[in-house]
């Protein structure tokens, strides 16, 4: 029987990981990327247990990948203590470790064995469409792909939402500053740090050897005017809050702000009509603030529950319409609750006074600990797991993909 054809739009970490997935699963896959090349833009990313969890059912070696991380220390920005996460307890509570790692080097890891020729790049999409017999790609060059399945994975910015009437993302009034920087020594290579102040919020995150992901936090409005040198405002802002900050600022230029800022958006999951053969997943679905580090990792739990909503039609083409509507909808389901939750918390405003920031200092760290551990384990759906199928179908598919000898330099 023939595979399902699957078209992913967005070759990123969600589309990435959706497509290899459902390559093991033994489903006939191709990634369309507007981009002329598969370089990655950004810094680095959070994995936390969960995500590493959905890595290694993906069969992704991150062994060495970035920097595994022990603590999460908060203060304020004048110098007063409020919470540590113990990260290794989460990590023995949950299973899993927790690393920061470089963007690049992630999508690296994820294309490692990726079959080259199932990624086209250079296709911006122009339109997509529900048919009869499926879905139908149309692209700005001209040309179209037709397949069984649609899947928007284009970020937060998706050509494919905006086509299907998902409501455009939302400003929460606030933006990151943000980048990778190299420091010939970082003092706890082990501890994430993160400065809470008034008027802004900074986080100074190790991402293995000398790179060290940054990020400033400030106000953000539409009518935004970027400053001449953007470099003196972010540091007449957040100069003094600690020796390390101080050091970061002395060592960036204008040039490591080129890129930023980056505005925070927040959109919820859209609700597709009953019968499409089109779903969203990462960024593409529920674009939120990056106050708990959880882009990558919600993409990642996109992927492990759209490949469980997905298990039952590894049959083959004949599975109908309806089944396999009836699955993508049980997909958008199943991640709405926990996401909308997750949203409304990272959208809260961090940055607070200093005498509302004293009572939050009274919270134990064994409590911040455990708050932290009961949120991810929520977020988690520990109860879904991925089987393994035994076919020839998914065997052959599975060879080719691990034999492949094409590797697709990031």
């Amino acid at each position: 029987m023939k595979a399902l054809r699957v078209l992913v739009v967005g070759a990123g970490v969600g589309g990435i990981s959706i497509a290899r997935g459902l390559l093991r699963d033994g489903y006939d896959v191709t990634v369309f990327e507007r981009r002329p090349d598969m370089r990655p833009g950004g810094g680095a990313v959070t994995i936390w247990p969960s995500g590493s969890m959905v890595l290694e059912q993906l069969g992704v070696d991150m062994d060495g990948a970035g920097q595994l991380l022990s603590t999460v220390r908060i203060a304020t920005s004048t110098g007063r203590p409020l919470v540590n996460i113990a990260v290794d307890t989460i990590v023995d509570r949950l299973g899993g470790p927790v690393r920061m790692v470089p963007r690049r080097v992630l999508l690296d890891r994820l294309l490692e064995g990726f079959p080259a020729e199932r990624i086209r790049c250079n296709s911006a999409v122009a339109a997509v469409l529900d048919t009869p017999a499926g879905v139908r790609v149309e692209f700005e060059d001209g040309s179209c792909a037709e397949g069984d399945l649609l899947i928007g994975a284009d970020g937060l910015h998706s050509a494919v939402r905006r086509t299907v009437g998902g409501e455009p993302a939302k400003p929460t009034g606030w933006c990151s500053w943000q980048g990778l920087c190299t420091l010939e020594h970082i003092p706890e290579s082990k501890v994430a740090v993160q400065i809470i102040g008034e008027h802004g919020n900074l986080g100074l995150w190790p991402a293995g050897g000398s790179d060290l992901q940054w990020w400033f936090d400030l106000r953000w409005s539409p009518d935004f005017v970027r400053p001449e040198h953007p470099i003196e405002a972010i540091r007449s802002s957040f100069a003094g809050w600690s020796e390390l900050v101080d050091h970061v600022l002395a060592t960036l230029t204008d040039d490591d702000l080129a890129a930023s800022p980056f505005p925070h958006f927040r959109h919820p999951i859209p609700r597709l009509p009953r019968l499409s053969a089109m779903t969203l997943l990462g960024d593409a679905a529920h674009a939120m603030p990056p106050a708990l580090a959880q882009g990558a990792n919600q993409a990642l739990l996109d992927t492990m529950v759209l490949r469980e909503a997905l298990s039952g039609l590894r049959q083959g083409r004949d599975c109908g319409n309806g089944e396999l509507a009836s699955a993508l909808r049980w997909y958008e389901k199943t991640r709405r609750r926990r996401l909308t939750v997750l949203s409304w918390v990272t959208s809260r405003q961090i940055s607070q006074s200093q005498s509302v920031l004293k009572w939050v200092a009274l919270i134990s760290d064994s409590f911040g600990t455990w708050t932290m551990t009961a949120f991810l384990r929520w977020l988690s759906h520990r109860r879904i797991s991925v089987s393994k199928v035994d076919s020839p179908l998914v065997g052959a598919i599975t060879a080719a993909v691990q034999s492949s000898a094409v590797k697709i330099m990031v």
